[in-house]
């Protein structure tokens, strides 16, 4: 007689067996509900089988069909109602929520959406399908913790209405939203949030950013016949800027209240602000993001919070890329706006005056305005609107319901829904009507969806054929300047910054300190000239396409970058004395100025930042906040509302050699076609003997003949002698000076470029 411990060993090998067995089977990966009465499910593994009776779904849904398509079935059903949750079961597999996906997008409306004065009434509508009740919570002061509250009824379409008869200017509003509870959901009526397509916002300075949405009044704005004035791309010459950082500074010498502000930056007869930006002969700014964002981020190193903030000693956001509200603007930068603890700001929503001000001026002064825009996700830590109107229409999400974060900043919009797409647009066309803006730069542009970039530019060009479009190209893993070419926008062209300057300062260096690394070859150097054209292997179809760049908000500023490529200071030094970091050496100025001459002489729009003009530095400043990295140079300030950020004037005089050497090649490019409108059969490249040293000629006949020759020496050590072809010449830019003027006349037979510097030759 065998030992009873065989049985319990064969008992429970076979029990492992089956645990193993039920481990290693298939597994459900998804399932959504794909269109009112179908549901896709995705498994880990090809079913073999699967019948109805396998099937079933809670809440009364018949399960009619299904088709196995390997690891997919689809499944035929009853109809569903987007209003409620449902779960399904498959014997032998398991059971999990259903997601509401491709259902949701059978929900659109042509509606007005926000407040509206219609017919004697104030109407508000919000687009909430899944939404079981929606409350209007009116208040007469944004301050209030509670006011008036009306139910609002719901059409078929999935928006919510409410007319109320009579005007109520001036006051302010928000939403209730009450939904179906379940796994990721985010419906929480104890929230009062703001309105997604609200004009203006009070918000309290708190970490949750709550928010109210203003009722306008009727707009007695006074534009005096202002209108959109939109160079060519090839004419551009963009200055990105953040408003606050422009004259937050007290050596802006703006007035102490206006510093930092949209009053601030327009006030004229001052050392920084708009006679300091008109003053470098740029014809466009693009103001770093000014849609209404969330300020302040989670709390540092707070362990009663949900998220442990252990990276942002600060917590801020600065420059503005957590986007709460795509119609109202900024209300820090109005003169009712403050960053006060717990108080609000914007309470009187001067901001759409005031930065209507803002744009006006610029116009006046013959400068386009481009705003920054971020429609590829939203403000991430507070209570923004689209997370508790609907977490599941409005986000990209995995499997498990959860936001996926492939923009890296928390959860990506869902672009591709119809009514994402429309607020997209509409926020586009407002900012175009109401506030005259004359283009827009798209934050991480790859996330937006082919549908909505073709959307946007059918619906911006429209209404202004001469919209100024550009993208940055990359994001959530994507990359490319070709498909937005395509289209017709501007990108931003990092390859052109990457092979002038160099891609990291102490492994990566370019062109200018005397390197050809990577891709980068003589070749590719004269095709960033050309204007990275897609018939000499570039991207773009028209030079016009390319955003010729050295610098930019992101990374090191050019002056830093140059600081620790040469070594002047390491990226741990803690520096003492900030004026003498910042003076300029001999070798810095050079870089500099070779840059400079590279970039405004290639074909192509132009961008320059903030500060780039004179060797910009950014070092971290001491404040309350604990940072350990205190005096050393920033490559990433996204967070610091000090002065790290804010533009010292006092620096720009200090090297006003540098400011002054861009001005005259601003004046250059303005004055001589052949530098933005050049064809590559207008140039030819001539002869160096070095492959750091690129010389080439221009000549152009339209509308009147120009001929330019430029030399750009990168060697490091080597001088350059070019022949010239016949006739007289002039220089009007050397190695210290530039400008549109003779430096020289008479010059003929050959020239000497010394190391590290550039010419330019004018024939006449």
């Amino acid at each position: 007689m065998r030992d009873s411990r065989y049985f319990i060993f064969l008992f429970f090998l076979m029990d492992f067996n089956i645990g193993l067995a039920m481990s290693t089977g298939p597994k459900m990966i998804s399932a959504k509900i794909e269109a009112p009465q179908e549901v896709v499910v995705k498994f880990s593994q090809p079913i073999p089988r699967l019948s109805v009776t396998d099937i079933s779904i809670d809440q009364g849904i018949a399960v009619v069909d299904l088709v196995l398509e390997k690891e997919i079935c689809r499944i035929r059903t009853s109809p569903f109602d987007v209003q409620k949750n449902y779960r399904i079961a498959i014997r032998g597999i398991g059971e999990r929520e259903l997601q509401p996906d491709g259902i949701l997008n059978g929900f659109y409306s042509d509606k007005p959406l926000g407040c509206h004065f219609e017919n004697g009434a104030t109407v508000f509508r919000v687009f909430a399908p899944r939404a079981t009740r929606v409350e209007m919570e009116l208040f007469e002061k944004p301050e209030h913790a509670s006011g008036k509250r009306w139910e609002m009824s719901r059409d078929p379409d999935g928006v919510w209405e409410l007319r109320l008869p009579g005007q109520y200017s001036g006051k302010w509003y928000g939403y209730r939203i009450h939904g179906p509870k379940g796994e990721g959901e985010m419906f929480n009526p104890s929230h009062c949030v703001a309105d997604p397509y609200a004009v203006a916002m009070a918000t309290q300075n708190l970490y949750l950013h709550p928010a109210k949405a203003y009722i306008p009044n009727l707009d007695s704005f006074d534009w005096e016949n202002d209108t959109w004035i939109c160079p060519t791309p090839e004419d551009l010459i963009i200055y990105e800027l953040h408003v606050r950082d422009m004259t937050a500074h007290p050596s802006s010498g703006v007035t102490p209240e206006k510093r930092g502000k949209y009053l601030g930056l327009i006030e004229e007869g001052k050392v920084g602000g708009i006679d300091y930006i008109a003053s470098l002969g740029v014809n466009a700014v693009e103001l770093l993001p000014v849609h209404e964002f969330a300020n302040i981020e989670i709390d540092y190193k707070n362990p009663q919070l949900p998220i442990y903030n252990d990276w942002n000693p600060y917590a801020r956001n600065h420059w503005g890329y957590m986007t709460s509200g795509f119609f109202a603007p900024e209300s820090y930068y109005a003169s009712d706006g403050n960053l006060e603890p717990n108080r609000w700001s914007g309470t009187q929503a001067r901001g759409i005056s005031e930065f209507k001000a803002l744009v006006k001026a610029f116009h006046r002064r013959g400068i386009a305005v481009i705003l920054d825009v971020v429609y590829n996700h939203v403000s991430h830590y507070d209570l923004n609107p689209f997370k508790y109107i609907d977490k599941k229409y409005y986000f990209r999400l995995d499997d498990n319901q959860a936001f996926l974060s492939t923009s890296g900043c928390g959860n990506d919009f869902k672009t591709e829904r119809p009514m994402a797409r429309r607020l997209i647009v509409e926020s586009v066309l407002y900012w175009m009507k109401e506030y005259h803006i004359d283009g827009f730069r798209f934050d991480l542009a790859a996330m937006l969806d082919e549908e909505t970039l073709e959307a946007i530019t059918q619906k911006a060009r429209a209404l202004n054929p001469n919209v100024i479009l550009i993208a940055e190209p990359w994001g959530g893993g994507k990359y490319g300047q070709e498909p937005f070419s395509r289209l017709g926008w501007c990108a931003w062209n990092d390859r052109f910054r990457n092979a002038v300057k160099g891609q990291n300062p102490f492994t990566d260096t370019g062109f200018i300190f005397g390197r050809l690394q990577g891709n980068n070859t003589v070749q590719s150097m004269r095709n960033y000239i050309l204007g990275d054209l897609k018939a000499h292997g570039g991207p773009f179809y028209t030079a016009g396409h390319s955003v010729n760049y050295l610098e930019c908000h992101d990374d090191h500023t050019l002056g830093d970058f140059i600081r620790l490529a040469l070594g002047i200071v390491q990226k741990d030094t803690v520096i003492q004395d900030r004026d003498r970091h910042a003076q300029l050496s001999i070798p810095e100025m050079r870089l500099h100025r070779l840059g400079a001459l590279f970039l405004l002489t290639s074909q192509g729009v132009v961008m320059l930042h903030e500060g780039q003009e004179f060797g910009r530095s950014k070092v971290i400043a001491m404040t309350e906040a604990p940072d350990p990295h205190v005096g050393k140079i920033d490559g990433n300030s996204y967070n610091k509302d000090n002065e790290t950020n804010w533009l010292n004037y006092l620096h720009a005089e200090m090297n006003r050699e540098l400011v002054d050497y861009y001005r005259g090649l601003i004046a250059l490019r303005k004055k001589y076609r052949m530098f933005r409108w050049a064809k590559p059969e207008d140039i030819a490249f001539l002869p160096t003997g070095s492959p750091f040293c690129i010389a080439f000629r221009l000549c152009i006949d339209r509308p009147e003949k120009e001929e330019g020759i430029v030399v750009l020496n990168g060697d490091p050590k080597c001088s350059c002698t070019i022949n010239l072809p016949s006739g007289q010449w002039f220089i009007c830019v050397n190695a210290e000076r530039a400008g549109a003027t003779p430096i020289h006349r008479g010059v003929q037979d050959r020239v000497t470029v010394p190391p590290t510097s550039g010419l330019v030759l004018i024939k006449g």
